[in-house]
Parts: C-alpha cells; sequence; structure tokens
C-alpha cells in the first residue's frame, strides 16, 4: 500500500506501519509503490496526490475529515473514504473551552496583582443559553452532547432530513431561525462549493447582537471582511477561529490584532487519542476492504464531503 503524506509523510509511514505490521507500505512516488493497491494520503498536495494515483489504486483514504483540498476530479471510479469523525471528541472539547472562555472572561479574569474591587465580577454562563449548529455531523454532534450536559439548548441545521442524531438537539426550520436565536454559533460545516462564504454581511447581520461566533470547519465558509464588519459594529461579541482563509494567515493581518478575535492556528483536532484514532479508522476500513465489505466514511464526490 502506498503512503503520501506531504510534510508528515515519514511520521505517517512510521505511525501505520506500527499499528499494522503484517501489511506492507511503501512510499508513493517509489518504485515499490507501482504495485500498491491502495493510497494513503493527506488532502494537501493534490500534484503529488494526481502522480500517486498509480492505475492499480482501486481505494484512496484520506488520514482526515476533509477533503476539500482533495482533487476530486482525479477519483475517477476509485472508492474515496476519509477519517469522519477521528478528532471530533477533541474539537467539540476545544469548542466547550472556547464557549466557557467566553461567557467567564477568561483569560481576563485571572489577575497578578490586586484588583479595584474583590468578589466582584459580572460573568455569564452556559446554562439556559442557546447553542446554534451549522452542522451535526460527528463534530457537531459531539459538540451536542457537551452542551446539552451543560444545560444548554442545541439548535441545528443539517443538510440531511430526519430526526437528529442526538437526543435533546432541535432542528431549525432554516438558517435563519438558528442565527436570530444563537448565543453561541458554532460552524461545523464541511467546505463545498455550497458553503463557500455561507457566513457573508447578509448572515452576519441576521445574527443575535453579542452573540459568540465560533468557527473549527474551514476558513473558506467565512466572509471575513464581512466577520471584521460584524464585530466592529457590535453585531458579534467575539469570534474564536480555529480556521482561517487562507492558511497560514499572512503576517500583518487584522486578525492576528482584532481585539475581539481569539486565533488557533488550526489545532482544536489536537489531543493525545486523535491521531491514534484516524489510524484505527483507516485499520478498521482496511479489514473491511480485504473482506470487500462496505467501507466507513465514504465522501460522495458529488457534494464534495
Amino acid at each position: 500500500m502506498a503512503v503520501h503524506g506531504g510534510r508528515f509523510g515519514d511520521a505517517m509511514l512510521a505511525g501505520l506501519r506500527a499499528l499494522m505490521p503484517d501489511i506492507h507500505f511503501v512510499p508513493a512516488g517509489s518504485g515499490a509503490a507501482g504495485d500498491a493497491d491502495v493510497l494513503v494520503t493527506l488532502a494537501d498536495d493534490s500534484p503529488a496526490i494526481d502522480a500517486a494515483l498509480t492505475p492499480g489504486v482501486g481505494w484512496v483514504h484520506v488520514l482526515g475529515a476533509g477533503v476539500d483540498g482533495f482533487p476530486l476530479d482525479v477519483v475517477g471510479d476509485r472508492v474515496l473514504t476519509c477519517s469522519r469523525g477521528a478528532s471530533a471528541p477533541a474539537i467539540a472539547e476545544f469548542v466547550l473551552a472556547c464557549m466557557l472562555a467566553f461567557e467567564k472572561r477568561l483569560p481576563d479574569s485571572w489577575i497578578k496583582g490586586p484588583p479595584d474591587e474583590w468578589n466582584v465580577a459580572q460573568l455569564g454562563g452556559l446554562e439556559g443559553k442557546t447553542l446554534g449548529l451549522v452542522g451535526l455531523g460527528a463534530i457537531g454532534s459531539e459538540v451536542a452532547k457537551r452542551a446539552l450536559a451543560f444545560e444548554m439548548e442545541v439548535l441545528a441545521v443539517r443538510r440531511r432530513g430526519g430526526a437528529p442524531p442526538v437526543e435533546g438537539v432541535r432542528v431549525a426550520g432554516d438558517l435563519g431561525e438558528l442565527l436570530a436565536a444563537a448565543d453561541h454559533l458554532v460552524v461545523a460545516a464541511p467546505a463545498t462549493r455550497q458553503t463557500h462564504h455561507l457566513f457573508d454581511g447578509s448572515a452576519f447581520s441576521e445574527m443575535k447582537r453579542g452573540a459568540h461566533f465560533v468557527n473549527v470547519s474551514r476558513g473558506s465558509l467565512v466572509d471575513q471582511d464581512s466577520l471584521i464588519e460584524a464585530l466592529d459594529s457590535g453585531r458579534l461579541a467575539m469570534a474564536t477561529l480555529d480556521v482561517v482563509d487562507p492558511e497560514p494567515l499572512p503576517a500583518g493581518n487584522v486578525l492576528y490584532r482584532h481585539p475581539k478575535v481569539r486565533l488557533s492556528p488550526h489545532i482544536s483536532w489536537s489531543s493525545p487519542q486523535s491521531a491514534l484514532r484516524t489510524l484505527r479508522l483507516f485499520e478498521e476500513n482496511l479489514s473491511r476492504y480485504r473482506k470487500d465489505e462496505e467501507l466507513q466514511g465514504v465522501v460522495d464526490l458529488g457534494v464534495g464531503y
């Protein structure tokens, strides 16, 4: 099986070999890769992925949840899967930490000297607040479970119909209803043609005044100029962004220094378990592949995730 992982290639190859020592993994692009029937890769190097798709490859697995950087047009009749859900628990914990930080005014609540007043504060809380979820897949569902434990009201919009996968979540009639109700708005939807700049000036104008905007999805879902306008006007109280467009964000960008932006470098996925979960999902799929069983995390090439 051929492995391509860009700058993470060596680490990916070592991890796969350690977890599955009975499987023959080789670097994509090597002489031995021509006989591979499976390609394991990341989604961030289109030319190299295209070159690695040798004629014998029948299945491609992306070691990540998003495939928006993958050259879908070269997949052909191959099966494409991804590690959907592997990092969902870690991302959900990150989201809850961000919402608590907003409500409890962290890190501003920490002191390094005598304050003007002791035992006095105006802190918020999550109990009774409305969480608006844009996307109710693996990440959105994990966020919802944790938010419900804090006795939040959870309202969501999703592409698929039917009952929500988490009991206690209400499905909004449309995005407008969600925007008007959410105290904390969390974006957990995939990056597709349909979701590009889903959050533009019009969407931000519909949001509840003083809301907290959290994006752990992809930066392309947000028109960042419109976001800054919403923050400057007071429509939004704060934006917590783990993803931006482009990545890495160039030096000097206003998001680095905006007083109402909390920016992290796409790390919400990070936890001791995330890497192992990612590899385990591939291991499970490999077992299914060898038994000619249905694979998990199959990407719909038509919709792009």
